[in-house]
C-alpha cells in the first residue's frame, strides 16, 4: 500500500513563502510522476506543478516564476517551494503519484491547507 503524507502547509501573509513536502512510502517513488494539485472552496481541483521521474517539470501559468517543484529520490520526497504567495493561492494542496497518466497507478495524499492572508 502506497501512502503519501504532505506537510508544510499553514497560514502566511501575502508575499511570504512556504515549502510543502510529500513523503511517499513504498517502492514506486522513483518511477512516478509526482504532482501537486490544489482545490479552493467551490472550485475544481487543479494542477499546480508536476515533475516526471526524469526530472522534467511543468507548472500552471498562475504559479510560473513563483513556485518550484523538486524531488529527492533518495528520500522518496517531492517538494513545492512557494514564494511570493498571493491570497488566491489559498487552497488545500494535494500530492499525487502516478504513472502512465494514472493508467498504471494513481495515488493521492490527504491534503494540507495553505492560507494566504492579504
Amino acid at each position: 500500500q502506497v501512502q503519501l503524507v504532505e506537510s508544510g502547509g499553514g497560514l502566511v501573509q501575502a508575499g511570504g513563502s512556504l515549502r510543502l513536502s510529500c513523503a511517499a512510502s513504498g517502492s514506486i517513488f522513483s518511477i512516478s510522476t509526482m504532482g501537486w494539485y490544489r482545490q479552493a472552496p467551490g472550485k475544481q481541483r487543479e494542477l499546480v506543478a508536476r515533475i516526471t521521474s526524469s526530472g522534467f517539470s511543468n507548472y500552471a501559468d498562475s504559479v510560473k516564476g513563483r513556485f518550484t517543484i523538486s524531488r529527492d529520490n533518495g528520500k522518496n520526497t517531492v517538494y513545492l517551494q512557494m514564494n511570493s504567495l498571493k491570497p488566491e493561492d489559498t487552497a488545500v494542496y494535494y500530492c499525487n503519484a502516478n504513472r502512465g497518466n494514472g493508467r498504471v497507478f494513481d495515488y493521492w495524499g490527504q491534503g494540507t491547507q495553505v492560507t494566504v492572508s492579504s
